[in-house]
């Protein structure tokens, strides 16, 4: 029995992802930043571990917890929408600590166990915001797309020691915790003179003419967890598809 490591399960992507692995038979860490008993199902294959992936503690206690896993899903983050000329610069450090800097620590503190072994498998989720350059998601964006350089040199680095290292790219899911998150961030970071222009963005984004489906990134992840292929990137979702094929068109 295989054992994946999911950050962020609480909602959205990362809870559809620890239902689908534990469905397919496998042994599920759940990590949470509060965890929450009542969103899984009780299984002695699954092991729901606080985690904060911005903390080296949380991160070093639920690695102990969790004891060798296989495959490491890096999903936890932030969504932010804003006007860059509004937002902070320790705001831009708060979204970069989640979306970049924890996946990096995460990452760092199962490499030992997978090079030991010779195998293992890290999947770093990151956005379609890295495929096709988008208005009001410029920090967001920034800290996706650090992401998806650190990955792909990675993947290079630890090839050597039989590490798979993977990426996938989710569209825009108007449901999803991004959305909430995002939402958060306008009343805040939208000055009056963007007010009109980011009402429109802002509509367009919550009203696409294809989303994706938490379901529809897991589905991609469980894919990712199974290639043995020299591909790294997997776009996730219809609109992140078709995003991707225009950034290789280009």
């Amino acid at each position: 029995m295989k054992t994946v490591l999911i950050t962020g399960t609480s909602s959205g992507y990362g809870l559809e992802m620890a239902k689908l692995f534990h469905a397919e038979g496998w042994k599920v860490i759940a990590g949470m930043r509060t965890p929450r008993e009542d969103v899984l199902p009780e299984s002695d294959r699954i092991q729901i571990v606080p985690l904060d992936v911005t903390s080296p503690d949380s991160i070093k206690a639920a690695l102990e917890a969790a004891g060798l896993i296989d495959v490491l899903v890096n999903n936890a983050g932030i969504g932010m929408f804003g006007a860059f000329e509004a937002t902070s610069i320790d705001t831009a450090r708060q979204i970069f600590e989640t979306n970049t800097f924890g996946v990096m620590a995460m990452t760092q503190a199962v490499i030992p166990q997978f090079r030991a072994r010779g195998s293992g498998t890290i999947i770093n989720i990151t956005s379609s915001a890295v495929l096709v350059p988008m208005p009001l998601v410029a920090i967001y964006t920034a800290s996706k797309t650090a992401v998806d350089g650190f990955t792909a040199s990675l993947a290079n680095e630890l090839n050597h020691f039989g590490i798979r290292v993977k990426m996938v790219q989710p569209g825009y899911g108007p449901t999803t915790a991004f959305s909430r998150d995002a939402a958060s961030y306008v009343e805040r970071f939208i000055p009056e003179a963007y007010q009109a222009y980011a009402n429109d963005i802002f509509g367009m984004m919550t009203r696409p003419k294809a989303h994706t489906l938490p379901e529809d990134v897991a589905k991609v992840v469980w894919q990712a967890a199974h290639d043995n292929s020299a591909v790294m990137s997997f776009p996730a979702g219809p609109d992140a598809v078709e995003m991707s094929k225009v950034r290789r068109a280009a």
